[in-house]
C-alpha cells in the first residue's frame, strides 16, 4: 500500500489487552456453568449499556427497566435497518456515518485510527447492503485475544517453540485494498509490531492468477491465511508446478471449508488446514479444535440459530438463520443482530474437552468460475467478483450466474432505471476485470427484476458455476 505519510498508530490499550487476554485464558478452561456465568453477566452490561447510551435501544425500550430486561426482549434487527440508524444506534454522538463513510472511501486510511480512537472497517454487501463497523481499544483487545490464544494449532509443538509467530512468514490472500476487516487487521498488526511488518504480507486475490503465484512465490510463506474457494486455487496451482511453496499450516475463514476441500488443500500442500470461523461483525466467532470441530466463543458472543419468524430451534436443529449478540462492542451494540449463516448449535460435550459450544457453521458457499474453453481457463474466485461489483459498481445486490464457458448472467432483484443503470456500471467494471485477468471475451447478458434463486446446494448463492 503506498503512503506518502508515516502511518499512524492505531489504538491499542496494553493493559485492557493484557486483561482481555487473561480472561480469555480463564474462560477456555472453564466449566459448562462458569462459562454460562459469564456470558450473562457480560449480557447485562451489554444490554444495561445499550439501553442507556444508544439513543436508538433507548427509544426502543423506553418504560422498561433496564435491569429486568431479557436478551428476547429485544428485537431482532437487520443490517439495512441499523446503518439506516447509525447516527442514533452508535453510543458516541461524534461518530456520524456520512464522515465514517468518507473515511472508509478512503484505501490510504486502512487501519489508520479514527477520530484517534476507533478502528473502522466495512462488511461485503452479500446481505445487499455494506455495513460500517466501529471498534474501540477495548473490543480490539478482546478479538485481538480471542485470534491469539483460541487459534487451531494445527501442529503444537512448531507453535511451542514459537508461540508469538516470530519465525513465520504470513501472506493474507484477500482484498487488499479495502477496509475490509482481515485486510485492517493486517496492516493493524503490521503497525503495532514492528517486528512483524515484513513477515505478514496481504497478496491481493484481485490481481490475475501469475502475478498471486509469482508474489507468494517470492514471499515464501510458512503459513497462508485465505478463503477455501482460494485456497483450492492455490492448491490446483501449487500441483500444476505453477506455484511452489512450502506452507507449514494453512488457515481458512469465511467461507464454508467442505471436506472435499479440506482433503485437496491438504493434498496439495502437504500440510494441515485449520478452519474458524468469523464475520465483520465479530472478528473472532469460533475456532476449531484438535477433533476439527468449531467451537463459539461463548464468552464474549450470543448466537441465536431460529427459523424463518424467528423462533428459536433446539440444539442439533439447523436455523433458517442465526442472531448475534456481541458482548465486547459498546460503541455500537449489536444485539440479535442476523447474521445471514445457518448455524446449528450441537448438544454435548467435544471431546478435546473444552467445554465452549460447538456449532456447526453453513455460511458464505459461492462457486469458483472457470472462463474460456481452451487448454487453460481463466480461475476467478467468486469474492474478487463480488468485491468488484460491490466497490467498483455500487451492486450489492445481485447473482452472476454462468451459463456456458464465456457466457455470464447479471440479475438483480432491483427494478427501475436505478437498478439499470447499476447493472450497466457492473457489466462495464466486469468485463474490464475480467480482461486484466486474460478473459476479454466473456459475453455478460443482464436482467432486473430477477431476484436471486438458490444454487445446488439449496442455499442462497450470489456466484454460481456453470454444472460439471
Amino acid at each position: 500500500m503506498q503512503r506518502n505519510r508515516p502511518p499512524t498508530p492505531p489504538p491499542f490499550d496494553p493493559w485492557r489487552s493484557a486483561e482481555a487476554a487473561a480472561e480469555v485464558q480463564a474462560a477456555s478452561h472453564a466449566s459448562a456453568e462458569g462459562l454460562a456465568a459469564l456470558q450473562a453477566r457480560r449480557l447485562r452490561a451489554l444490554l444495561a449499556s445499550a439501553v442507556r447510551d444508544s439513543p436508538l435501544y433507548r427509544g426502543w425500550m423506553k418504560g422498561r427497566d433496564p435491569e429486568r430486561l431479557a436478551l428476547q426482549d429485544f428485537p431482532i434487527v437487520r443490517k439495512p435497518q441499523l446503518m439506516r440508524a447509525f447516527d442514533r444506534w452508535v453510543t458516541d454522538p461524534a461518530l456520524r456515518l456520512e464522515e465514517v463513510k468518507r473515511f472508509a472511501a478512503d484505501p490510504r486510511r486502512i487501519a489508520d485510527p479514527y477520530l484517534q480512537r476507533y478502528v473502522v472497517w466495512e462488511s461485503s454487501g452479500s446481505s445487499g447492503e455494506p455495513g460500517l463497523f466501529v471498534q474501540d481499544a477495548a473490543a480490539m483487545a478482546v478479538y485481538d485475544a480471542l485470534e491469539a490464544l483460541r487459534r487451531p494449532t494445527a501442529q503444537p509443538l512448531r507453535r511451542l517453540l514459537d508461540p508469538w509467530l516470530w519465525r513465520e512468514r504470513i501472506a493474507f490472500v484477500g482484498a487488499t485494498g479495502g477496509h475490509f476487516a482481515s485486510t485492517v487487521s493486517v496492516e493493524r498488526l503490521r503497525r503495532l509490531n514492528p517486528m512483524l511488518a515484513q513477515a505478514l504480507r496481504g497478496v491481493s486475490f484481485l490481481q490475475p492468477v501469475a502475478d498471486m503465484v509469482a508474489e507468494l512465490q517470492a514471499f515464501r510463506p510458512t503459513i497462508v491465511a485465505t478463503y477455501p474457494t482460494a485456497a483450492v486455487l492455490l492448491g490446483e496451482e501449487q500441483l500444476a508446478g505453477r506455484l511452489r511453496i512450502e506452507p507449514a499450516e494453512i488457515w481458512t475463514g469465511g467461507e464454508t471449508l467442505t471436506s472435499c476441500m479440506r482433503g485437496f488443500v491438504q493434498q496439495a500442500f502437504g500440510c494441515p488446514v485449520s478452519n474458524s470461523y468469523g464475520a465483520s461483525e465479530f472478528l473472532a466467532l469460533a475456532s476449531e479444535c484438535t477433533q476439527r470441530r468449531l467451537h463459539l466463543n461463548s464468552d464474549w458472543a450470543v448466537l441465536e440459530p431460529v427459523d424463518r419468524l424467528g423462533r428459536p430451534v433446539a440444539p442439533g436443529e439447523r436455523g433458517e438463520t442465526t442472531l448475534l449478540t456481541n458482548l465486547a462492542n459498546r460503541v455500537q451494540p449489536l444485539i440479535r443482530y442476523d447474521l445471514g449463516d445457518r448455524v446449528t448449535l450441537q448438544p454435548g460435550r467435544c471431546a478435546c474437552g473444552s467445554a465452549l459450544p460447538v456449532i456447526e457453521v453453513e455460511g458464505r458457499c459461492d462457486d469458483s468460475l472457470r472462463l474460456g474453453s481452451g487448454a487453460r481457463p481463466v480461475h476467478v474466485l467468486p469474492l474478487a467478483l463480488s468485491t468488484v461489483l460491490e466497490d467498483e459498481a455500487g451492486l450489492y445486490d445481485f447473482q452472476l450466474v454462468q451459463q456456458g464457458p464465456s457466457q455470464l448472467l447479471l440479475r438483480t432483484g432491483l427494478s427501475g432505471q436505478q437498478a439499470e443503470e447499476s447493472l450497466r456500471r457492473g457489466r462495464v467494471a466486469l468485463a474490464a476485470y475480467l480482461s486484466r485477468l486474460g478473459a476479454p471475451r466473456v459475453r455478460i447478458e443482464c436482467h432486473c427484476g430477477q431476484p436471486a434463486h438458490p444454487g445446488r446446494s439449496g442455499k442462497l448463492q450470489r456466484v454460481i458455476a456453470l454444472p460439471a
